[in-house]
């Protein structure tokens, strides 16, 4: 890997101020896009390769391209910084570390599609990184980074900041969208798929992740090619029964034994079990795959059959109960069900009654089969990923601990040592 530079000045206590974030080149990337054509910058950032660091991959050049460029059509940015997967939090350091990053990145993309207001959707829960982001703001609309002119150009632009309520559903991209515009977060009908057709307000709309934008400022500041060469860096959230969780700056494609290394290592005593490598809406893995790549394209063969998602490694040792772990992630995503369709309204219920019974010590025989039949009728019907991401946990922890699913339902207990612990 290249040199590190996503997380490269987070620690430092003054980054959050203006001067010292420009004292260290910040919004030079701004002052080089303004300078060129919108179609330019665009065509920058799509040659770097990047690719959104939200949970689909997708390539971010290319979905600004899908906007019009007619200038008097009404267009919008918006940046989803909800961060609501769990075991994900990469974001949230950025936003607390490194928020004139994300403005930047912001500003960047708003000129290339020609928007003239940008909205930060925040997770509520996000107090510390709300406050700093509006102190931020309030710099840069003085320092005329936001607002009229920006930098003694004729591109304007205003942000606007604010809060959901914490729903995960709301990190589904027109979900987001309905919340933003004063509506309950659920997902709209589909077509028209991309928000860059029918987005916010029914205009088109760029919807990019936090980390995403980080990426453009960088790339707009030192430039493709040399963003190319960094070897397409990726934050990595790290937790579970790991010596140091945190947040780790890798290579894309670095492998999970990779990761876990750079977060040192399992737990005093303790051996790897298994883990999600992208967040609880991935498929889990055990000690065969540590030497999985942490790709987008790779982790979705065959061979792996999970995703990288939003990069959330949750790592689990030895004294883990599967059998908990599933339960306790078919409730969150219980919980968290708009309810606007029947597959995950109902299976998600249905499923949490099933290994209800099994934690209780009334599981049986035939529970192994319900669940999967439950799952199956789950995959490909939802109305959006909610009730997709429940499915994959579930065969997976079959396919690799059916033998703990067995003990329980034949002997009421689990057969883990220091699961309980």
């Amino acid at each position: 890997m290249g040199e590190p530079f996503l997380l490269k000045y987070v620690a430092e206590p003054d980054q959050t101020d203006y001067d010292a974030y420009v004292s260290r080149g910040g919004y030079e990337g701004l002052r080089k896009a303004l300078a060129m054509a919108p179609d330019q910058v665009t065509e920058e950032v799509d040659r770097s390769g990047l690719r959104g660091r939200g949970g689909a991959g997708f390539p971010t050049g290319r979905k600004w391209k899908f906007l019009p460029k007619d200038p008097a059509v009404t267009k919008y940015l918006v940046v989803n910084a909800d961060e609501g997967e769990p075991g994900t939090f990469k974001d949230r350091t950025l936003l607390e570390g490194d928020p004139h990053r994300l403005i930047e990145g912001i500003v960047i993309g708003g000129y290339a599609i020609g928007a003239r207001h940008a909205f930060i959707y925040l997770r509520r829960e996000f107090h510390r990184a709300r406050a700093i982001l509006q102190q931020a703001l309030a710099q840069a609309y003085a320092r005329g980074v936001l607002g009229e002119r920006i930098l003694g150009s004729g591109y304007a632009l205003d942000v606007i900041l604010a809060t959901g309520a914490g729903a995960y559903i709301a990190g589904e991209e027109t979900a987001l969208l309905e919340s933003l515009e004063g509506r309950r977060a659920m997902p709209r009908l589909k077509p028209p798929f991309y928000p860059a057709v029918k987005g916010l307000y029914m205009q088109p709309t760029a919807l990019n992740n936090v980390e995403t934008l980080a990426h453009v400022a960088w790339i707009l500041a030192r430039g493709a090619d040399w963003y190319r060469a960094q070897g397409s860096p990726i934050l990595i959230s790290v937790s579970g029964h790991v010596r140091r969780p945190g947040v780790y700056e890798v290579e894309l494609g670095t492998s999970i034994r990779d990761v876990i290394a750079r977060a040192g290592g399992m737990r005093p005593g303790r051996a790897f079990k298994a883990c999600f490598p992208g967040g609880s809406s991935s498929a889990i893995l055990n000690e065969a795959y540590l030497d999985t790549p942490m790709d987008y394209d790779l982790m979705k063969l065959d061979v792996y059959g999970s995703m990288l998602g939003s990069a959330a490694l949750i790592v689990m040792d030895d004294t883990t109960c599967m059998i908990e772990v599933v339960a306790r992630t078919v409730g969150f995503y219980r919980d968290e069900s708009c309810g606007k369709c029947t597959p995950c309204r109902e299976g998600t219920v249905w499923l949490g009654q099933v290994f209800e019974r099994i934690l209780q010590g009334r599981g049986r025989p035939a529970d192994i089969d319900l669940l999967q039949g439950i799952a199956k009728g789950m995959t490909g019907t939802c109305f959006c990923p909610l009730g997709e991401s429940v499915p994959p946990s579930i065969a997976s922890s079959i396919r690799f601990f059916g033998s703990e699913y067995e003990h329980h339902i034949r002997t009421g207990t689990c057969d883990v040592a220091g699961a309980a612990a």
